[in-house]
């Protein structure tokens, strides 16, 4: 039976082929060009290797200005036209009058509501979840991923399922929570380790959201030490990921707008990344031509299984 892996990376977009500000044509990426047969996510790019297909997603979707995580994240996860309904690009947090409607209309909260075993692979520590729900105002209850996964029941993952494997950290290592949050009896894993775990949960479950948001923020850092080491992190997740993963798993990764791609620029109108990999993974790239079309594809596919 088909799993489904949904893997967010935010502020990864298809740049242009210039090694000088694209990160991706200078970090060591062996995972993603063996899957790619040696291609990248270049602007408006579409191409397949072996193993996965690329899809270049619109996230300007109409709408004037750079995209933003908030509005880019909404429709990603819901498949509206977010910057359309709220009436511009708008970040980083989801905006407050499209709260609601994120939490009812997420992929999340329809495919549970459809019966399907849906899991959300993010670790995150249990007092600052109790104080966010305490407020109402926190950052960890803004940004559209947890906003879904809380809405939908699936903020279950905390720091016992993270020492165990059962969930995996949004920076994809432990650092963070071992150094800031003083949980030094976590393990020391490296990222290929945290995606195996990613893939141990994804093969248990008919849908598997997990969210990553360091690309972002290394693209905001306009650094290119900075932006390649985000990558080549990114790439061992996933080398780790692809080598659990089972066979009836098929991953689709996704950003919700440009950044890392151009180091010089801050967020980008290039197309945001969209990558299928496994079983289907061409079939998949066929139906995605913009961010809104993440969503309605992968019900389909739990429909159609």
């Amino acid at each position: 039976m088909r799993r489904l892996l949904l893997l967010f990376l935010d502020g990864v977009g298809a740049g242009m082929a210039d090694a000088a500000v694209n990160p991706f044509l200078s970090a060591r990426l062996p995972h993603l060009r063996a899957l790619l047969d040696d291609e990248l996510p270049l602007a408006h790019s579409r191409g397949a290797g072996h193993g996965a297909s690329l899809a270049p997603l619109d996230a300007t979707l109409g709408v004037p200005g750079l995209p933003q995580s908030g509005t880019g994240q909404t429709a990603l996860l819901t498949g509206l036209n977010a910057p359309a309904l709220h009436g511009r690009h708008y970040g980083p947090w989801v905006p407050t009058a499209l709260r609601s409607r994120l939490g009812e209309e997420s992929v999340l909260a329809r495919a549970v509501a459809a019966g399907y075993d849906v899991a959300f692979a993010n670790a995150y520590p249990e007092e600052a979840i109790a104080a966010a729900e305490r407020s109402r105002d926190s950052r960890f209850l803004r940004a559209g991923p947890p906003l879904a996964a809380l809405a939908a029941g699936l903020m279950t993952r905390h720091t016992s399922a993270l020492a165990s494997g059962a969930a995996v950290a949004s920076e994809i290592v432990n650092d963070g929570w071992r150094e800031h949050l003083g949980r030094t009896g976590l393990p020391d894993i490296s990222a290929a380790r945290a995606g195996a775990n990613l893939a141990r949960i994804a093969g248990a479950h008919d849908l598997t959201l997990f969210a990553h948001y360091s690309t972002d923020a290394a693209g905001h850092t306009r650094s290119m030490a900075e932006a390649v080491s985000a990558l080549e992190l990114v790439d061992g997740f996933i080398g780790g990921l692809l080598e659990a993963a089972p066979p009836e798993l098929l991953t689709l990764v996704v950003s919700d707008h440009g950044n890392i791609e151009d180091i010089r620029a801050g967020h980008t109108t290039h197309p945001a990344l969209g990558l299928a990999i496994g079983d289907g993974h061409a079939q998949l790239a066929e139906r995605l031509h913009a961010i809104t079309d993440v969503a309605p594809a992968l019900l389909a596919l739990l429909a159609a299984r």
